[in-house]
């Protein structure tokens, strides 16, 4: 992305024969316009997530998401209040603990994050980081456009808006915050890319530290990110060859420092969340069966004004990556973006990156209106690479995102100099394809309170140091977590089992699975709730929930929103004997059971 003028349809002369060894270059200063744009993507970030600022008793619609991402913050707080190892705990899926960095855990979220965390709450930080990540990521690469790309500050504010709140973007934001959080990826690329030759050591440092940084935001995202520059480094190349051979040193010095300060900070890390204790192999679902519908690409999402749920819902693996709906109109005209401006040498490579990215989002075999063409798909070839065998292809589509977002901001920028006449059609063409896109508030669902035993600290006097407490039913799948919930909501006061995480399925078998390795009583209690019915109890099944209680180190368990009619309260009373109501649930007091 090594760019010169951006008002020229000319391919890019980086001689820097005014300044040897510097490439010509303007001068850039922030104006008013750019607080006016900056607050403007907040505040649509802040509307974006008003319904939960409005009712907190409710979560964003993938609710158990939420509760990973609300613990993931909370733990960091902890880890930097209480001093703890930030990669590792023990108040989860206890008594074996969680690898963090084998997980999402979001250091580089909730690390900052800590004072909003310890002040607010859990749920409030979510949603600080939730904003932060949409409106930084648009005013990042708003940035970028401006100070590199373009020079109209209404076509960098229109390409930022594009790149931070696409409907993909706004998906992922509701779910995934590794996902949502790409306000490093220009940082990286503008680093990367950077014209000028001079300054490499400097440049290769703070690559080095912002890739170091980008792995504690979203490792994923990392992975596109080299992917992309890749090809579009390569694509570049080919339309501008002279200009290729004359930087190719200097970037690839830059790449090499960056590498080796980036390789020091992350060894560790690294070799924890590969080697560490509760490492795993692999991943817990086959990722090739999250793959795009090449309809998709044309579709609304459900998340815009335009949004069809239903059709949306068939064209998608699930509401949180619906990374490719661009609706009718917005890939036709990034189309007539390339061909207007195919000259020159950026535009010919962001669109060979879009293209391929889109294509790999396909997965292995094209399948169009969800039916199967039986066209094999590019992705096919990464399946089995190792480090891209983990990633998900629906993913890939979100590349395609800023590589519109650029597009358009350079073809508005182009035609900024023709006035009205040529400003117009091209202002209403973007308008069109842009307005049935608007973002609407992220939908949230209700979700059972914490019980008032459990946030009042009620708890406390059944549950002793170095004892749990078992949310009822426990979770030890990748089912909604109780125990996460209820743990991030109280700042992890206590420690619980289970939990909603990626982990071994035992400590001699490292293949991933989703949460804990299941236990005969939990597997009791999931058939209870699934079911309805009360499954038959004797004295072999209570002398399992004995050793699966001590297993779990329990002292107490807790039902919330409990009722006598209820089949797993029931369950549980022949378990281990009746229980007794407390503010917001059923409580079993198990000590003296497990001793």
């Amino acid at each position: 992305m090594v760019v010169g003028r951006p008002d020229t349809d000319q391919p890019l002369r980086l001689t820097g024969a005014d300044r040897p060894g510097r490439a010509p270059r303007r001068r850039w200063w922030p104006r008013p316009v750019d607080a006016l744009v900056v607050f403007g993507y907040l505040g649509l970030a802040v509307l974006l997530t008003t319904d939960q600022w409005r009712r907190p008793e409710r979560l964003f619609h993938q609710a158990g998401d939420q509760m990973l991402f609300e613990w993931m913050l909370a733990r960091a707080a902890r880890a930097v209040t209480g001093g703890e190892n930030p990669l590792w705990s023990a108040a989860l899926n206890a008594p074996d603990g969680v690898n963090l960095m084998a997980n999402t855990s979001v250091l580089g979220l909730g690390v900052p994050l800590t004072p909003v965390t310890v002040a607010f709450g859990s749920q409030v930080a979510f949603l600080v980081a939730v904003t932060l990540s949409l409106a930084g990521t648009a005013t990042a690469w708003y940035a970028l456009l401006a100070r590199r790309l373009v020079r109209s500050r209404a076509a960098a504010a229109v390409g930022g808006l594009v790149c931070g709140f696409a409907p993909g973007m706004v998906a992922q934001a509701g779910a995934h915050l590794h996902m949502a959080a790409q306000f490093l990826v220009p940082v990286i690329l503008a680093l990367v890319f950077r014209p000028a030759t001079d300054r490499v050591r400097r440049d290769g440092v703070l690559l080095g530290l912002a890739v170091a940084y980008q792995v504690f935001l979203g490792e994923e995202v990392l992975v596109f990110l080299a992917l992309a520059a890749g090809v579009l480094a390569g694509a570049y190349a080919l339309a501008d060859r002279a200009a290729a051979r004359r930087l190719a040193p200097v970037v690839a010095h830059r790449l090499g420092i960056g590498a080796l300060v980036a390789g020091v900070l992350l060894a560790y890390p690294l070799w924890f969340q590969f080697f560490g204790p509760g490492h795993y192999d692999g991943m817990p679902f086959h990722t090739v069966g999250y793959r795009l519908d090449l309809a998709s690409y044309t579709a609304t999402a459900r998340q815009t004004v335009a949004g069809d749920a239903h059709r949306a819902g068939l064209l998608s693996p699930n509401p949180t990556e619906q990374n490719s709906f661009f609706g009718p109109f917005l890939p036709l005209l990034a189309l007539l973006v390339v061909v207007r401006l195919w000259r020159r040498p950026l535009v010919r490579a962001l669109a060979a990156c879009g293209l391929l990215f889109a294509l790999l989002s396909l997965g292995s075999s094209v399948v169009l209106n969800r039916h199967d063409t039986g066209v094999p798909g590019p992705y096919r070839l990464l399946a089995g690479v190792p480090l891209l065998d983990l990633v998900v292809p629906a993913r890939f589509a979100l590349v395609c995102v800023p590589v519109c977002g650029v597009l358009l901001a350079l073809a508005l920028d182009r035609v900024r100099r023709g006035g009205a006449r040529a400003w117009a059609p091209w202002a209403g063409a973007v308008a069109a394809a842009l307005l049935p896109l608007t973002p609407t508030p992220i939908r949230t669902v209700p979700v059972t309170p914490v019980p008032a035993v459990v946030s009042g600290g009620g708890w406390q006097a059944y549950v002793p140091p170095g004892r749990t407490l078992v949310p009822v039913p426990p979770v030890t799948g990748a089912a909604v977590s109780p125990a996460m919930f209820w743990s991030a909501r109280t700042g992890l006061a206590f420690d619980a089992p289970g939990g909603y995480f990626i982990g071994p399925r035992s400590a001699t078998d490292p293949t991933a699975r989703w949460g804990a390795p299941d236990r005969p009583t939990s597997l009791l209690l999931r058939r209870a709730a699934e079911t309805g019915q009360v499954p038959p109890v004797g004295d072999v099944e209570r002398r399992q929930a004995v050793e699966d209680l001590r297993h779990w180190r329990a002292a107490a368990l807790v039902q919330a929103d409990s009722s006598p009619a209820d089949p797993v309260r029931a369950t549980v009373d022949a378990l281990v004997g009746p229980g007794r109501d407390v503010p917001g649930g059923h409580l079993w007091d198990v000590r003296p059971l497990v001793g």
